[in-house]
C-alpha cells in the first residue's frame, strides 16, 4: 500500500483499500478495537480477499468518526454504531432534499 496523507478526519485518496494491519497503522488503533467495532457493526470489511479483511475509504471514514465519538462524547460502541447509521441517513436525506430543491 502506498502511503496516504491523512488528518484526523480527512482521507485524501478515496480509492484506498487496506487490510486490517494497514488500517490499524493508518488510524493508529489496535487490532482488538477494530475487531470489536466490526462485531458491533460500526464498520464492515469488504468480502475477504484470500482470507483477509479489506477496508475502503468509507469504512476508514466511519472508523475515524467512531473514534471521535468515543473520545469526545464517550459513547459506547453500540451507541457509536447507531449514531453513525443515523448520521449517514441524515446525510442521504439532505442530499435528496437538495435534489428536490434543484428540480423546482
Amino acid at each position: 500500500m502506498k502511503k496516504h496523507i491523512m488528518s484526523e478526519s480527512c482521507l485524501l485518496d478515496e480509492s484506498i483499500i487496506c487490510d486490517l494491519n494497514e488500517l490499524c497503522e493508518l488510524c493508529n488503533i489496535n487490532t482488538e478495537l477494530v475487531i470489536e467495532m466490526i462485531n458491533e457493526g460500526v464498520i464492515s470489511p469488504a468480502e475477504p480477499d484470500q482470507g483477509q479483511w479489506l477496508f475502503g475509504s468509507l469504512e476508514i471514514h466511519r472508523l475515524q468518526t467512531a473514534m471521535r465519538l468515543q473520545r469526545d462524547l464517550r459513547i459506547n460502541l453500540p451507541g457509536v454504531a447507531l449514531a453513525l447509521d443515523l448520521l449517514e441517513e441524515l446525510t442521504e436525506l439532505r442530499r435528496k432534499c437538495r435534489r428536490i430543491a434543484d428540480i423546482r
